[in-house]
């Protein structure tokens, strides 16, 4: 088992971005010699990082990335990672476990935005809150997370599971406006509220165990059922979308 700690350096600029897509099992399994940049200019990970290496390498899937200190500024870890697991200690920024395709994101503290992107497979869990377009695709691409699990455990932002196409996205507390919409399979869950969710919805499963507002008018009900000792009313939708097949379940909504 192999370990990598990265401790942040207090001189780091904490306004400059970090595109450090490099911070994953598969490539710091083999070699801690890489670079990021930090705004435009390139740096080698130990100019930016503090690191401890323990254990020997034993390929990705005997890899764990631990990050200490506040990285809400560092971008695109875990993207594309297969296998391993990486732990977060306090916050992370955008793009993290982007296109994750196996292995476990844990994290501390808050997810900046487009957490989960597009993700095939694997376990994220966030501790705090998780920005916009969390578990979604991205702009104009037609699917989004398509297999995995995604755990939020406080609120999310807006379009959370846009373009939900497999997998589970489970948020804890509220989501923002649109949660679930262009949804074409999978299942989502959100413990919490939210606003006008599941627009243009084709397939999938949502539920809602709160309140929504704003609920759409081109879903049609179906019934009630009891799940997890919440009375949750059941529609079928969007109708707005021909031979739609998708399930939307919720605790109490208010129309347009």
């Amino acid at each position: 088992m192999r370990r990598v700690t990265l401790i942040l350096r207090e001189e780091v600029d904490p306004y400059l971005p970090i595109e450090a897509e490099a911070i994953s099992p598969e490539i710091l399994s083999k070699n801690i010699d890489v670079s990021v940049f930090v705004g435009n200019e390139k740096k080698k990970l130990k100019e930016v990082f503090d690191i401890r290496v323990d254990g020997e390498a034993a390929g990705p899937s005997a890899t764990e990335i631990v990050m200490v200190g506040d990285c809400h500024q560092v971008k695109r870890v875990g993207e594309y990672m297969t296998n391993g697991r990486i732990i977060i200690e306090e916050d992370i920024g955008m793009h993290c476990g982007d296109f994750m395709d196996g292995g476990t994101i844990e994290i501390g503290g808050n997810a900046g935005d487009w957490l989960g992107r597009e993700m095939l497979d694997g376990t994220i869990i966030c501790h705090g809150n998780a920005g916009n377009y969390c578990g979604s695709g991205y702009r104009g691409g037609r699917k989004g997370v398509r297999g995995g699990e995604l755990l939020v455990e406080g609120n999310v932002g807006d379009y959370c599971a846009e373009c939900l196409f497999g997998g589970l996205v489970h948020v804890k507390g509220n989501a923002g406006i649109h949660a679930g919409c262009n949804m074409k399979g999978g299942k989502l869950l959100i413990e919490g509220d939210c606003l006008m969710p599941c627009g243009d919805m084709y397939a999938g499963e949502a539920t809602i165990y709160g309140h929504v507002t704003d609920f759409l008018p081109t879903f049609r009900e179906t019934g009630k059922v009891t799940e997890s000792g919440h009375q949750l009313i059941v529609f079928n939708g969007d109708l707005a979308n021909r031979n739609a097949k998708g399930t939307l379940r919720v605790g109490s909504f208010e129309r347009i």
